[in-house]
């Protein structure tokens, strides 16, 4: 996913979702690692040597699962039964039902793979029959289920043809029920006979515009005629479509196009070209039918492309496509970004099949484009000074033609006569240096004597470079203020922070607000009335699709026993910390403060640290009230001789009484640049201690809630846990609670736009704590530019010293989870964050496997069962009050109570899915989190899934509220942003990249010091290492 979601970590408290205030009335390499120590046996039988034959998981229908539901009731609080008895996994003959029907691999003709020969990779030799000696014999049983002899693990198929995602285990029913609105718009399936033709276009198009320009003249001139009065859509590439057969198989048409009138009266330029269209497929409109009925596995990804190219065809035509968006000023009033940006409002469009048959997702959306402003003076909002009063600086002209590359611009010096050109670069020279030779004898004549002779123009700004046009080998030069910026052009590359502020209000719409748009907008397109919609029979509803819901209950809160309230039930996703404590309070006993902040006084700075250090008393931390030192004014521009040089002093006091720096407070300036990241840098990878950076405008409101947020998040760097969950520690959470469960969540993050080639970021964080889990440790890892796939979750190498080294994230985290619980995962819970929907075969493929890997690399036959959920964000699925005067129904911002959530109608025909809303709204219209299952061994019912998954959201360690994802991916999210400081600045493009010198140490996020290599050979260059002391505490918080 980009560098994704609007999550970002900022120093300090904020006002979003990660940043509420905890009191009322505010918001504020890893090194070689060994295999699973030896081991008493487990319950139940165990497997001696060899490797079990590989079984597909249990599967039920829906009705099989309900009635499994029924039987086994409720527990006290708000988890489900699954109906499986004391350990929930499906014991007994009615556990294991049609396997097809669950999470089966439709039929191959090769061979099923045995167990081993599925967790060796391509060049490894399969897994040893007999467990590595260092384990000795007690370590060779395997984690098995109580009630089976043997282990119920699916091999991961080969391909994405083997493979089939887990069916819907019947409907939730755990909650309140109520009915939502959903931005869905149910699409008649059309009774039409599809037909596909290929396209072809000689000489051939590169732009879109250009090709559909081409067909349109095609279909105006032929329609009637050879086109037997069809009315084709097509996809501006290489497909064309039409409701019913054209009458030729193959036909060859020739097109002539004039280009654009330039206001020159010249005669326009004339282009020919050959069009062939040629009879290629007829899409299956049955499938997609049995597929909305449920009776068809896979989704016919044809018909549906044809269905949306039908109706993305007018809008086309109509307004700037963008992606699955249409943009125009036409559709909103333009707002101004800063730096010569503006916004355009517009909407997003996608055909979607559903369980309520097929439905059209629109929703509103705005981007960003380039402001049609004169050239000089978008070059003045750019560099946000007056560029008449001093000649460029060498830094000016790099910012200009990094933003002006590409941009097309029209001349204005010649009346009517509007030419375009497209920017390839800037002149190194100003505009009264440059000449250029006029003939072959060698004559030369200036670029100011050239216009004012030729076209009577008196250029002003002589002292400003030359616009470059053209190619680079005969290059046309044109003065700065005779150029204008075409309208329409998107902005693609990274916005910076005022502009992302802007675009956020521009976005930002109450509930109420955003539907009224949405349903103007479905008005205004006018689907009865487009001829491609027509001619193919689809017919769109104009109301809000009207979905049931349920509300789930919040769950309960456990705080320390010392404090005057134990325990709290969250009340619309929010609670506070008043008469609470922490349930494991953190112990710092040593800390240091450095001001980086030149306006904040020494005596505010003191102030203001013992007030927090105060509040993290009372809060329930074993927190000295002193610093070692007093604290010290050091300049931004030096953090990392400061930090190091105020380490050391400290350490002068501590070594002595052999104790260890437990905590830094960094106070910055409000505007810190890249300090943040510096300070981060050199605190994570050169000091190994945990640092809290507060910015100076929170050190002057100096609040108790400010102080208690604060406390939050250094109580869990520490090592503490703020809260955890009542049913966690009374066992009463189904398929988590009753066997050693370890919760993952991964995510990762892509450079911005405009960056070319700096690597994407992969983090993975895993539980540490057993039943609670609650604290989450976090490796990260550089990989390939744009890579979705997380490469180092296990890695095998060869060592010259070690031999074939085994290592990895998944595999180290596994280790700690034993290390920290004593005892070693049954049971594997996987929340992926950032995958699209076009990639959930490629990355459950290769990462499930790279799981399975990791867990036989411990230990002979070790193979937990498995349960891999997608987490998305990214969609445009918004869920609406039904009476938005209902006060029982929304609330404070106008949203959906959190807890809500949908399984049924617009969610998938078939398959194991749900939109949870999980948060309180703050601002604008809250978007459900989508939560798709790819792969389930542990049989979760949908109640048992849906209510694990929002009662985690309420245990993120950052606020006291429930957020919008499952905290572990969240927290993945935290930390592979919070790794992209750690790169070299050769390493990285973007503003975050940190200054310092290079190759600190071996690399971290692989256990090993080698670099992954890009598809096209390149290396990426590692991460340095963290220090160990960070590996195991929430450092990201």
């Amino acid at each position: 996913m980009g560098s994704r979601r609007g999550r970002q970590q900022h120093p300090g408290a904020g006002t979003g979702e990660g940043s509420q205030a905890p009191y009322p009335g505010g918001r504020g390499g890893r090194g070689h690692v060994a295999p699973f120590p030896q081991q008493a046996p487990q319950r139940g039988n165990q497997g001696q040597g060899g490797t079990a034959p590989p079984q597909q998981p249990r599967g039920r229908t829906g009705e099989d699962a309900g009635r499994g539901r029924a039987r086994g009731g409720r527990p006290p609080q708000q988890y489900p039964s699954d109906g499986r008895g004391a350990h929930g996994d499906g014991a007994g003959p009615l556990g294991r039902l049609a396997p097809e029907l669950r999470q089966a691999m439709e039929a191959s003709s090769e061979p099923p793979l045995r167990a081993s020969q599925m967790l060796a990779g391509p060049s490894e030799p399969a897994a040893q029959e007999d467990p590595p000696a260092e384990l000795g014999q007690g370590s060779k049983q395997v984690a098995v289920r109580p009630e089976s002899t043997s282990v119920t693990v699916s091999a991961v198929p080969s391909s994405s043809k083997a493979m089939r995602f887990p069916l819907r285990p019947g409907k939730g029913s755990v909650g309140t029920r109520c009915l939502v609105k959903a931005n869905h718009f149910i699409a008649q399936l059309p009774d039409k006979d599809l037909h596909q033709y290929d396209v072809s276009i000689t000489p051939e198009v590169t732009s879109r515009i250009v090709s559909r320009a081409v067909i349109k003249e095609l279909v105006n001139l032929h329609r009637a005629s050879y086109l037997g009065g069809r009315l084709p859509a097509y996809d501006g590439r290489k497909s064309l479509y039409t409701a019913g057969p054209l009458p030729f198989t193959s036909k060859e048409f020739q097109i002539t196009l004039l280009d654009d009138d330039d206001g020159s009266g010249s005669q326009r330029r004339q282009r020919n070209f050959t069009v062939v269209i040629k009879f290629a497929a007829r899409a299956d409109l049955h499938r997609l039918g049995m597929f909305l009925a449920g009776r068809h596995a896979e989704a016919p990804q044809e018909a549906l492309q044809v269905l949306d190219i039908v109706l993305r065809e007018l809008p086309s035509t109509r307004y700037m496509p963008f992606g699955r968006s249409f943009f125009s000023p036409d559709l909103g009033s333009r707002q101004r970004l800063g730096d010569g940006l503006e916004s355009w409002r517009g909407f997003y469009q996608s055909i979607r099949p559903t369980q309520m048959g097929l439905s059209l997702n629109i929703d509103m959306s705005a981007t960003s484009f380039i402001e049609p402003l004169p050239v000089i003076d978008y070059i003045a909002q750019l560099l946000s000074s007056n560029i008449h009063s001093r000649p460029l600086s060498d830094a000016d002209r790099v910012k200009i033609k990094k933003a002006l590359r590409g941009v097309k611009v029209e001349v204005t010096h010649r009346g009517n006569m509007r030419r375009k050109y497209r920017i390839s670069g800037l002149t190194t020279q100003s505009t009264r240096e440059l000449t250029f030779p006029v003939d072959e004898g060698g004559t030369v004549k200036s670029v100011v004597q050239y216009f004012q002779e030729t076209y009577g123009f008196a250029i002003q700004h002589t002292y400003l470079p030359c616009l470059q046009v053209g190619n680079q080998k005969r290059p046309n030069y044109l003065p700065m203020e005779v150029c204008k910026i075409v309208e329409g052009q998107r902005y693609s590359k990274r916005l910076n922070q005022n502009q992302i502020r802007a675009l956020l209000d521009v976005t930002c719409q109450r509930p109420r607000d955003r539907e009224r748009d949405i349903i103007q907008m479905v008005k205004h397109n006018a689907y009865q009335d487009d001829p491609y919609a027509k001619e193919f029979g689809i017919n769109i509803s104009d109301r809000l699709a009207s979905v049931e819901a349920r509300i789930l209950p919040a769950p309960r809160l456990k705080y320390n026993e010392t404090g005057r309230e134990k325990d709290c039930l969250p009340r619309v996703g929010q609670w506070n910390m008043l008469n609470k404590k922490m349930v494991n309070g953190g112990k710092v006993r040593s800390w240091m403060c450095i001001n980086f902040a030149r306006n904040v006084q020494e005596s505010l700075v003191r102030g203001f640290c013992h007030e927090l250090a105060l509040m993290c008393q009372n809060s329930g931390m074993d927190f000295a009230l002193e610093p070692v030192l007093p604290p010290m004014n050091a300049r931004p521009d030096q953090v990392e001789r400061a930090l190091k040089a105020r380490y050391h002093d400290a350490m002068n006091v501590l070594g002595p009484q052999r104790r260890e720096l437990d905590l830094l407070i960094g106070i910055l300036p409000d505007n810190n640049g890249s300090l943040y990241g510096d300070l981060k840098r050199v605190c994570e990878i050169d000091l190994g201690i945990v640092s809290q950076c507060c910015c100076a405008k929170q050190v002057f409101k100096m609040n108790k809630q400010i102080h208690a947020n604060l406390a939050l998040k250094i109580n869990v760097k520490v090592g503490g846990r703020n809260t955890v969950l009542v049913d966690a520690l009374s066992r009463r959470i189904p398929l988590v609670t009753d066997r050693p469960t370890i919760i993952f969540g991964a995510d990762v993050t892509h450079p911005h736009p405009g960056e070319d080639s700096s690597p994407s970021i992969a983090a993975v964080v895993a539980s540490q704590d057993w039943p609670e889990v609650t604290r989450y440790a976090g490796l990260v890892s550089a990989q390939a530019h744009r890579q979705e796939l997380i490469e180092d979750l296990y890695k095998v190498w060869q060592d010259p010293q070690r031999g074939t080294v085994n290592g990895g994230m998944i595999r180290e985290l596994l280790i700690s989870f034993k290390k920290s619980t004593g005892q070693k995962p049954q049971r594997i819970i996987f929340y992926r964050d950032g995958v699209s929907e076009g990639q959930f075969y490629q990355v459950l493929l290769f990462e499930l496997q790279a799981i399975r890997k990791a867990c036989a690399s411990l230990e002979a036959n070790y193979q937990p069962n498995v349960t891999f959920i997608v987490v998305q964000k990214r969609h445009h699925t918004r869920l609406f009050a039904h009476n938005h005067n209902d006060r029982n129904s929304v609330d404070g911002s106008g949203n959906i109570i959190p807890g809500t959530v949908v399984d049924s109608k617009i969610c998938h025909p078939t398959e194991f899915d749900f939109y949870l809303c999980s948060h309180a709204g703050i601002k604008g219209t809250s978007r459900p989190a989508h939560y798709h299952v790819l792969w389930d061994e542990n049989n979760f019912t949908a109640d048992g899934l849906q209510t694990l998954t929002n009662n985690l959201c309420y245990t993120y360690a950052r606020c006291t509220r429930s957020v919008s994802i499952v905290p572990p991916a969240y927290y993945a999210h935290l930390a592979a942003f919070r790794a992209r400081f750690y790169m070299d600045p050769e390493t990285s493009d973007s503003g975050s990249a940190t200054s310092g010198p290079g190759g600190r140490g071996p690399p971290s996020g692989s256990s090993t010091s080698r670099s992954t290599r890009t598809p096209g050979g390149a290396a990426v260059r590692p991460l340095p290492a963290m220090k160990d002391s960070m590996k195991n505490v929430m450092f990201y918080c």
